[in-house]
C-alpha cells in the first residue's frame, strides 16, 4: 500500500483537497444508507488523499473497496442465545460485560463450564444470552491478541536488522528517553532501539508499533520524517517527538487491550463525539485498535484505519497475515503457579498500593506496592535485613532501570511462560542478570528509584506470554493466599485471607500491614 504525499501549503491545493473531502463524505454517506456501494464504470474513482490539514496522519489511498461498509449485526430479541466461539484470554465476567448479559445467565446457558473457571478454553462453543445495545461497530477483526503482546509470537524478531532493511527515516532517528538516566552506556537510543525499548517495558509487540510507525508516518517506506511534530495525532502538551508520540500510542494501546480483557470497556467516543461499541464478538487485540484510533481520528478516517484496507493492510504487508499460526496465548482454565509475599515471613510490610497500573498510566490494573517498615514517610534507605524476595523459583532475565524480570520457565525469555516483574528496586544490591534464585531468596532493595515514587516500596505484578494478568480478576493476584481486590480508584484496593482484610493506604498504618503468619 502505497502512502500519500506530505500536505503542500499551496493554495490551489487546499481547494483541491477540500473539494476532494467533500465528495468523499458524500460518497460515504450514500454506502452507509443502502449498506453497500459499487462505483459505476463510468464514474471516476477515488484519487489518493494527502494528509488532511489539522490531522496529522499518513493518509494511504482510499479506495472503493476500503470505503464499503461491513456487516452489521441483527437486532436480537431480549435474552437471545447467540453463538460463541471462545477466544484466548475470555473469560466469563468479561463476556457477561460484553453481551450485556449477567455471569449466571452464561452459566445457566452452558452448565458444563465449571463454577471455578478462569480462562475459556480457546475453540470452545458457547451460547450466550445477548441483550442487543444499539450502535455496535464493526465485526472486522485487525490483529490477533498474539500480534499484540510482546509475547512468543515475536521470539527471535531483530528489530535493528528489520528496520535496517528499509530505507525510512526510523534508520537515522535518535532519541534519549530521560527515565534511562546516566546508567545507559550511550547518551540516545536508535530509532529500532526505542522501538524495543517500548516494546519491552509496555509488552507490546514491536512489529504493532512499527507498522503504526509506517502507517501513520511512513517511517519504513519514507526517507524523511514528516514536517509536522506528533506524528501520531496525539495533542499531549511536550509531547511532540515521534519517542514520546510512541510512548502515548504504547499507553493508549495497553488501556484499550486491557480495559475490553476485563470488561470495563463497552463503549468510547471519538473525537467528532461519535459513540463506538465494539463488537461483542471481538478479540481484545482489534478492540486496542479500535480504541487506539478512536483518540486521534474520527469519521472516515477512523473507519478506513480499522478496516481491511487500514492499519491490517499495512501490518499484513509488512509482516504477512497477522491471522496465520496459532492466534492464542492462554490454555483453558489457566492458573497462577504458588506464589509467596514479597517479603520475609517473619518480618511485618504494608500494603501501600492496591491494584494498579502494571506501567506507565491506566490499565492494566495489574500490580501491587509493598513497603518496608520505617519511622518515617517518603523516600529512605530500608534496613539490611528488608530486602524484598523472589516470590517463587526463577531466572533473572532483565535487571537494569527499567526494573528486574524473574523468569519462571527458567527458558531465559520474558516473552514466554510466566514472568514476575518488579520495579523500585535499588541499583545497589539487585539480583543480576543470570541470577538463579529460590522463592524467598534476596532480590533486591525497595527504594524510590525507576519510575515516579514518593516513596520506599516494591512494585510487583505477572506477565503470562507476555500479557500483564490483572490483579483482580479469575487469575488475581494470589500471594501466600492473600487474594487482591481493586478499589474504586487506582492504588486503592485490599488484600483478603479468611476473614482479615488488609486496606492499601500510603500512610502504611495499622490497617495496611501484613505478614505471613497473619491469618494463622
Amino acid at each position: 500500500m502505497k502512502n500519500g504525499q506530505i500536505y503542500s501549503e499551496n493554495q490551489e491545493n487546499k481547494k483541491i483537497q477540500s473539494s476532494l473531502n467533500r465528495n468523499l463524505s458524500t460518497l460515504v454517506l450514500v454506502c452507509l444508507a443502502i449498506q453497500a456501494c459499487i462505483p459505476k464504470v463510468n464514474e471516476p474513482q477515488p484519487k489518493r488523499l494527502t494528509p488532511i490539514p489539522g490531522n496529522p496522519v499518513f493518509i494511504p489511498e482510499f479506495t472503493a473497496e476500503a470505503l464499503t461498509p461491513l456487516p452489521t449485526r441483527p437486532n436480537f430479541k431480549p435474552g437471545e442465545l447467540v453463538e460463541y466461539t471462545a477466544q484466548s484470554g475470555d473469560t466469563l465476567p468479561a463476556l457477561a460485560a460484553r453481551f450485556n448479559t449477567s455471569l449466571e445467565e452464561i452459566m445457566d446457558s452452558n452448565p458444563d463450564i465449571p463454577p471455578d473457571a478462569t480462562t475459556m478454553p480457546p475453540g470452545m462453543p458457547m451460547m450466550i444470552p445477548i441483550y442487543y445495545r444499539a450502535l455496535w461497530s464493526s465485526s472486522f477483526k485487525i490483529f490477533p491478541d498474539t500480534a499484540f503482546v510482546n509475547g512468543p509470537e515475536v521470539v527471535g524478531f531483530n528489530t535493528p536488522a528489520f528496520v535496517a532493511s528499509y530505507p525510512g527515516w526510523l534508520n537515522i532517528y535518535y532519541d534519549f528517553p530521560s527515565e534511562l538516566g546516566a546508567t545507559r552506556s550511550r547518551a540516545k537510543l536508535s530509532g529500532a532501539e526505542i522501538i524495543d525499548y517500548l516494546a519491552t517495558t509496555y509488552s507490546v509487540n514491536p512489529r504493532l508499533l512499527l507498522a503504526i510507525l509506517e502507517f501513520q508516518a511512513g517511517a519504513l517506506s519514507q526517507s524523511q520524517a514528516p514536517s509536522y511534530k506528533r506524528i501520531l495525532g496525539f495533542s499531549r502538551l511536550y509531547y511532540d517527538t515521534p519517542y514520546l508520540q510512541l510512548v502515548l500510542a504504547a499507553n493508549t494501546l495497553n488501556n484499550g487491550y486491557y480495559s475490553w480483557r476485563s470488561g470495563q470497556l463497552t463503549e468510547f467516543e471519538l473525537p467528532d463525539g461519535s459513540l463506538i461499541r465494539p463488537d461483542p464478538w471481538q478479540n481484545a487485540g482489534s478492540v486496542a485498535m479500535q480504541y487506539y484510533f478512536s483518540k486521534i481520528y474520527s469519521g472516515i478516517t477512523y473507519s478506513f484505519a480499522t478496516g481491511p484496507s487500514g492499519i491490517y493492510r499495512t501490518y499484513s504487508d509488512l509482516f504477512g497475515d497477522p491471522w496465520t499460526g496459532n492466534p492464542n496465548l492462554f490454555p483453558g482454565s489457566l492458573q497462577q503457579p504458588e506464589l509467596s509475599l514479597p517479603f520475609q515471613g517473619d518480618h511485618i510490610w504494608t500494603l501501600t498500593g492496591g491494584p494498579h497500573t502494571g506501567f506507565g498510566s491506566g490499565e492494566p490494573f495489574a500490580a501491587l506496592d509493598f513497603a518496608p517498615p520505617s519511622d518515617r514517610s517518603g523516600c529512605f534507605i530500608p534496613h539490611e535485613s528488608d530486602f524484598a524476595t523472589a516470590l517463587a523459583d526463577g531466572l533473572v532475565v532483565r535487571s537494569d532501570v527499567t526494573g528486574l524480570a524473574l523468569d519462571l520457565d527458567k527458558d531465559g525469555n520474558e516473552r514466554t511462560g510466566w514472568v514476575i516483574y518488579y520495579l523500585h528496586l535499588a541499583a545497589v544490591g539487585r539480583a543480576p542478570v543470570g541470577a538463579t534464585l529460590s522463592r524467598g531468596e534476596p532480590i533486591g532493595y525497595p527504594s524510590c528509584e525507576s519510575g515516579h515514587s514518593t516513596g520506599t516500596h516494591v512494585h510487583i505484578s505477572r506477565k503470562y506470554n507476555g500479557e500483564w494478568i490483572l490483579a483482580d480478576g479469575p487469575i488475581g493476584f494470589d500471594l501466600n493466599g492473600w487474594a487482591a481486590h481493586r478499589g474504586a480508584q487506582p492504588y486503592l484496593g485490599t488484600l483478603t485471607k479468611g476473614g482479615l482484610t488488609v486496606t492499601a493506604c500510603e500512610c502504611s498504618d495499622k490497617y495496611s500491614q501484613i505478614w505471613l503468619g497473619m491469618a494463622e
